[in-house]
């Protein structure tokens, strides 16, 4: 059984049990919180598939803590005008588990 949901406008194949990195708004750690956000769900041989969401269908998920994505590094060089610039950025993520997946009909 999965799903396949979108959080920050990101979607993510989710099986229960499992652990992703997804950029969402800053919360506390340890909070659950449900995603109604639903895009499929497959259980067996069944697919459910939403347009664009999944009525009925939730996932579970809690906070295991806050991370950081790698660097990553822009830098931008001009010949022969003594100009260059270098700006790093680092995007701010959540340590998502995913606890129970169900749909209700």
């Amino acid at each position: 059984m999965y799903a396949i949901i979108e959080i920050g406008g990101k979607q993510y194949k989710v099986e229960k049990g499992e652990i992703i990195d997804a950029g969402c708004a800053q919360e506390s750690k340890g909070k659950d919180f449900i995603i109604d956000q639903v895009l499929l769900f497959k259980e067996g041989n069944k697919i459910h598939i939403g347009r664009p969401y999944l009525a009925g269908a939730t996932v579970k998920a809690s906070i295991v803590k806050g991370v950081k994505a790698p660097k990553v590094v822009s830098y931008k060089y001009r010949r022969r005008k003594s100009s260059d610039w270098k700006k790093g950025h680092r995007q701010k993520l959540l340590r998502i588990k995913i606890e129970e997946i169900k749909l209700t009909d």
